[in-house]
């Protein structure tokens, strides 16, 4: 009997089923660090940018100007950038019209503001869905490789003239490989998951708060 007990004599040795469980959780593993690589970047682009924007907004500068140094050509805007351009582009379409209340014209930048609000939500919780799948779900696809691995080794043993603890050793350890796979796929889902919800949370209060803000100034706009 071959006492070799490597990870990779195990995995090697595992059975067919054992195995593609396996490839299934490597897979999502590879998958999931693809995700929170990209999202890690992402959201730190976008807290950036917020801290940029706030910063220039806030510093009593012309918010026509902003606008046209937002919407020039070759400028893409972001985040909270867009938030602001859909609501001032609102306002200003409606101030150019005749006859329209002064509150209606707040009403229709700030409902252009909210769409463009769920728009960027939309973008930001992207993959987030996926991580937490496989957080949920990988240690119970390992073990459901580990039972059957471990069930396979008590079929053999059931051929086996005598029963010892040296025969079913090594599928028992071929079959709990498959849950160590598992948690290492789950673990850093979650991690990930639960970090990447709580900055798309405190951003999206950013927001929210931005455009109450802003609402407020435009209010104070069409009052003076």
């Amino acid at each position: 009997m071959n006492n070799d007990l490597s990870i990779f004599y195990l995995i090697t040795q595992a059975s067919l089923m054992v195995q593609l469980v396996m490839l299934i959780l490597l897979m999502a593993s590879v998958v999931s660090w693809t995700f929170i690589i990209a999202k890690r970047k992402e959201l730190k682009h976008a807290i950036r940018i917020t801290e940029e924007f706030e910063s220039q907004f806030w510093s009593g500068g012309d918010l026509s100007a902003l606008y046209t140094q937002l919407t020039a050509q070759g400028i893409q805007a972001e985040g909270v950038e867009k938030i602001f351009v859909a609501g001032y582009k609102e306002f200003s379409r409606m101030h150019k019209l005749t006859g329209v209340q002064p509150s209606e014209k707040v009403e229709n930048a700030q409902r252009a503001m909210r769409i463009e609000l769920s728009r960027e939500m939309d973008k930001l919780d992207e993959s987030l869905p996926f991580l937490a799948t496989v957080g949920s779900t990988s240690p119970y696809v390992g073990l459901f490789g580990t039972v059957w691995g471990i069930m396979n080794s008590f079929r053999s043993l059931s051929t086996a003239k005598q029963a010892t603890l040296a025969q079913v050793a090594p599928g028992i350890a071929e079959a709990l490989v498959a849950t160590a796979i598992g948690l290492f796929a789950a673990i850093p889902a979650v991690v990930a998951y639960n970090r990447f919800a709580t900055q798309v949370d405190r951003l999206a209060g950013r927001y929210e708060l931005f455009i109450d803000e802003f609402v407020v100034l435009l209010q104070r706009q069409v009052h003076s």
